[in-house]
């Protein structure tokens, strides 16, 4: 049946394999599923509710990865995508979640109509190689800049942010504040010597340092400051929790929403993700030796339908942007070659619903440490923009796009400032051939943004 199904053989490989490479992917991206509720909560969603959606919708998109398209890729809610929605939109922007969330399912469909044809890598290969290199580097940073502030090490200060002082309530924020640290260093070295899961290890390493800190007497709690407990309470999962955000999208109130606004946020969901996507298909393809001799991925339409199928029922169930995760090239490292392998880890994603009252009692400066590794991984992308003098036409732009998006707490004002800027800058360098017709649309309507909101 699995052979049938899958073509094991003609791809080398077999059941125990990739059922291994299934669980060693959940194993690395299981992180999410403390990460996820941890964000989305601070919009007003239900952290629970949140969690349950995040397990559904990387079970049917990881399942449709694995019948559709035939590959060893899992899909959860994309990190950058769930703090754009958090902090920009709902933060910055002041939109309700269910707003935010209308946004993504409206993402979704444009995806599902995008992926039915070209027309999605043909904006892809519109923007400059250098702007899309930018992107993941200026989510990276913005990640870290949020999980410094979730561990309580950044905090406001004249000079609008600086490191805490620790010894100012240890027993509260200043002992939080110390386990992050540790936990982001327990994190780095796991993941140095290549231990499968280290993120995930790191979460729980920290969060029970902190519970042997209160057992201890080091951390007390002070629900007033917002210290809680850190021992959990073991009960069941409330399943019917996922009705608080469940068809909460279509709960709009249109007249409170802004046309054009709502349009520069959809766009730029559809943005980071098509990149996101796409960059993570072509990579951990590459890895896992799936790519054609022209380095082209044959089963890429399908992929990014399950992708943005994804998206559409994430959003319906109430998660943010559902799509690709590069932690799959874990699982293909592990030899995973097949959609058995995708299957696996979806099985894994509908199993952790009962575990949901564990993962909703992780602390948040438990979780920091992951944002701001996983931002460090994301950053690792700036080795590969050029940026000696034959290149600054691009460079600069890119630059531009970076330090926007964590000093502007906005991942859309980054890719704005970006795209304008590189069209700008090659047209005053009489640079034409390296704007792509698209790249002044994108442009203009960037343009408009500003003038008009």
């Amino acid at each position: 049946m699995a052979e049938k199904l899958f073509k094991l053989k003609e791809r080398g490989t077999n059941v125990k394999t990739e059922i291994a490479a299934g669980i060693t992917t959940f194993m690395t991206m299981a992180y999410i599923l403390a990460i996820n509720p941890n964000i989305l909560s601070t919009t007003g969603m239900d952290a629970t509710a949140v969690l349950l959606a995040t397990c559904l919708a990387s079970f049917i998109g990881t399942v449709c990865m694995a019948f559709m398209a035939n590959l060893p890729f899992a899909l959860s809610a994309g990190m950058g995508l769930n703090a754009y929605m958090a902090y920009t939109v709902c933060g910055n922007l002041g939109y309700s979640w269910q707003v935010a969330l209308l946004a993504v399912f409206i993402e979704g469909i444009i995806f599902i109509i995008l992926s039915l044809t070209k027309v999605r890598e043909a904006i892809f290969d519109a923007i400059p190689l250098s702007l899309k290199r930018a992107v993941s580097v200026g989510i990276g940073l913005f990640i870290a800049f949020i999980g410094l502030q979730n561990a309580g090490l950044a905090v406001d200060s004249a000079t609008l942010v600086e490191l805490v002082d620790f010894r100012e309530n240890f027993a509260t924020t200043g002992i939080c504040a110390l386990l992050a640290v540790i936990g982001l260093l327990i994190m780095a070295i796991l993941y140095i010597k290549r231990v499968k899961g280290s993120i995930l290890i790191g979460i729980f390493a920290t969060w029970i340092l902190g519970i042997i800190c209160e057992v201890t007497g080091l951390y007390v709690p002070d629900a007033e400051t917002g210290a809680y407990t850190l021992i959990p309470s073991f009960h069941m999962t409330d399943f019917t929790s996922i009705s608080k955000t469940f068809g909460q999208c279509f709960n709009v109130d249109f007249d409170a929403v802004g046309i054009i606004n709502f349009i520069v946020v959809v766009f730029s969901f559809l943005f980071v993700d098509l990149f996101d996507t796409l960059g993570t298909l072509i990579g951990v393809s590459t890895k896992a030796g799936l790519l054609d001799k022209d380095g082209k991925l044959p089963a890429i339409r399908p992929a990014l339908m399950a992708d943005a199928v994804a998206t559409t029922a994430g959003a319906v169930l109430g998660t943010s942007t559902t799509t690709t995760f590069v932690e799959s090239s874990a699982g293909a490292a592990a030899g995973g070659r097949t959609g058995l392998t995708a299957l696996t880890t979806a099985v894994l994603f509908l199993l952790s619903m009962f575990l949901a009252p564990i993962f909703i009692a992780i602390p948040a400066f438990a979780t920091a440490p992951a944002l701001i590794l996983v931002g460090f991984l994301m950053f690792s992308t700036v080795s590969e923009i050029k940026v000696d003098d034959k290149n600054y036409a691009s460079a600069i732009p890119a630059y531009l796009c970076v330090i926007a998006m964590p000093l502007f707490y906005s991942i859309s004002e980054g890719i704005a400032i970006g795209v304008i800027s590189y069209v700008v800058i090659n047209l005053a360098c009489k640079k034409y051939k390296e704007i792509n017709p698209i790249m002044y649309i994108l442009a203009v309507l960037f343009v408009l943004k500003y003038i008009f909101l």
